[in-house]
């Protein structure tokens, strides 16, 4: 194994298996540890790769290069804060990296990449089962540090901690097992290595990887340069699930403990809530055609935009990705982006349909590609660097360019590399500065001057604001932190106290239309707060008790 098969294999399955994390932000660390691993990789594979240039002239790496101008299109056209523009533009600018670099490697060193990749990814994957299998059967064992705790009951959540990110890691873990048992002649191993991600989907009770289940049996029937073997595996995989399915009940029932799988799917095949968001997602995309509502201000723009058969869970994104780019970015734009996404697709498919010696390496790197694509549709794992940088080496080893790509020297990689890793370092150091409010220690300095310094944070200084807007006393100090936290992720306890501040402030008719839209959310902590409204003749009733007398733009409460 070389350093640089190791750089590849590490950046995939090291932020898949970390579970300690501090708060606030509970993917935090996973995602550092992505956006380093991969600047590792770029160090390592820099000498490797003649250039980069035609890459960048792909469909592919043309949509991402759209895409990395919106987070600071934001910051300084919408007033996005810029410690969110910077986060989202490291890891967007890291996507478009290491799609350019597996784009750029010569042919003889692609199938060596891919199963660098596929290694991370199965390895990942079966640590993660291991780490499942904890978390439903002997969840006492799980300290939260080293395998994390499961806080949905008969549900497994893997170490990122989400019931739909383990089951597209197992998708992942499924698409690398086929290709290293192909490649290595080690097909007697597929069948236990498949149902062992089967399985875990299944403890996942996630509905998306039942989906991605079929996929994987599609993939068994249309796929005619694998093995039969191999083609007979994924043809069982439904069949695995019924199995899997019928030993957890029987479980289930014997022991008196949860199944989360069945209890998810007696909710129906579709989530109500989710077409909701989509609903109302598309009405903001018609109010908002050319330009959008901008980028990551669709949190801001729902929340604070009278939707009355809204959903009542707090939703900070479309939970899909045509919806969320069409509403953020506007039709224009996103339309772009899709239709470059969507040529891309089509030439990796073409380039899948070609049979020669990188045949399987192409048709498994896309069959990542679609999966995470799937899961896409339905959630927003490409938010999370730990899934959207492997999907973008996948994705350039399907488009490899067009044309040769001209000497250029490794000094961009490396250069590149470096500053990503250093970055890391720095973000860490700089989270810090959060955690320090949110849990501190014994000899802590005082909230409020814990709560000034996380305010310097140049990545979550956001996360020091929804502190400042929550603890403080209403007033304009608390206000001016309530606006800038608000594009991060608006809340109960948030919308309360911003309705509070603006009312301090003389802003009765905006500190009403906050508390008409905390009343839509019908949330615990908003109906306690208006509890005070039904018994007046105790003391006087607050502004807030009264609807406000028109709609406020939510552009003016920025």
């Amino acid at each position: 194994m070389t350093p640089a098969f190791a750089g590849i294999a590490l950046a995939a399955a090291l932020p898949m298996l970390l579970a300690f994390n501090q708060t606030p932000a509970a993917t935090l660390y996973n995602q550092l540890l992505a956006i380093a691993g991969w600047g590792a990789a770029l160090l390592l594979w820099a000498r490797h790769t003649p250039g980069w240039r035609a890459g960048l002239k792909s469909p592919a790496a043309s949509a991402l290069a759209l895409l990395l101008a919106a987070p600071m299109v934001s910051v300084v056209w919408r007033h996005l804060p810029a410690s969110l523009g910077f986060s989202a533009t490291a890891v967007i600018g890291t996507g478009l990296a290491v799609l350019l670099i597996a784009q750029g490697l010569p042919r003889e060193l692609r199938s060596h990449a891919a199963e660098a990749l596929c290694w991370g990814l199965l390895v990942a994957g079966l640590l993660n089962i291991v780490v499942s299998l904890v978390q439903v059967f002997i969840p006492g064992l799980a300290d939260g540090d080293v395998i994390a705790r499961s806080g949905i009951p008969g549900r497994a959540v893997s170490n990122l901690r989400q019931p739909n990110h383990l089951a597209s890691l197992m998708m992942w873990a499924a698409v690398a097992a086929v290709f290293i048992t192909e490649k290595r002649q080690w097909r007697q191993a597929l069948p236990a290595l498949l149902f062992a991600c089967v399985f875990t989907v299944v403890l996942s009770a996630s509905r998306t990887g039942f989906i991605g289940i079929g996929m994987l049996a599609l993939w068994g029937i249309i796929d005619r340069k694998l093995s039969r073997g191999a083609r007979l595996s994924l043809l069982a995989t439904p069949l695995m699930l019924g199995v899997s399915w019928l030993l957890i009940s029987l479980w289930s029932a014997e022991s008196g403990h949860a199944f989360g799988a069945a209890s998810r799917l007696s909710e129906g095949a579709g989530s109500p809530s989710r077409l909701a968001i989509l609903r109302d997602a598309w009405a903001l995309t018609l109010a908002n055609p050319i330009f959008g509502v901008g980028w990551g201000e669709f949190n801001f723009a729902w929340s604070l935009s009278p939707f009355p058969t809204r959903p009542i869970a707090f939703f900070d994104h479309t939970h899909n990705l045509p919806s969320q780019l069409a509403v953020e970015l506007g039709l224009p734009w996103a339309g772009a982006v899709l239709a470059l996404l969507g040529w891309a697709l089509w030439k990796a498919w073409r380039g899948a349909l070609r049979d020669d010696e990188d045949t399987p390496l192409r048709r498994a790197a896309l069959m990542i590609v679609l999966t995470i694509g799937l899961h896409s549709l339905l959630e927003y794992p490409l938010w999370y660097a730990y899934f959207l940088l492997p999907a973008c080496f996948a994705f350039g080893l399907t488009l490899p360019a067009d044309a040769p790509a001209r000497p250029a020297g490794p000094a961009l990689w490396e250069i590149l590399g470096g500053l990503l890793i250093t970055g890391c370092a720095f973000a860490l150091w700089d989270y810090h500065r959060i955690v320090v409010i949110y849990a501190p220690a014994e000899d802590a300095a005082p909230l409020g001057q814990r709560i000034a310094t996380g305010q310097h944070s140049v990545f979550f200084s956001h996360q020091a604001d929804y502190a400042a807007a929550t603890s403080q006393p209403p007033g304009p100090l608390a206000l001016e932190a309530a606006r800038r936290t608000a594009f991060n992720l608006i809340d109960a306890r948030l919308l309360m106290h911003w309705s509070q501040s603006l009312e301090k402030t003389g802003d009765t008719q905006g500190a009403r239309f906050l508390a008409d839209r905390l009343r839509e959310f019908r949330n615990p902590t908003g109906d306690n707060w208006f509890a005070s409204c039904e018994d007046a003749a105790s003391a006087p009733a607050m502004p807030q008790c009264q609807p406000a007398s028109g709609v406020v733009d939510w552009r003016t409460l920025r």
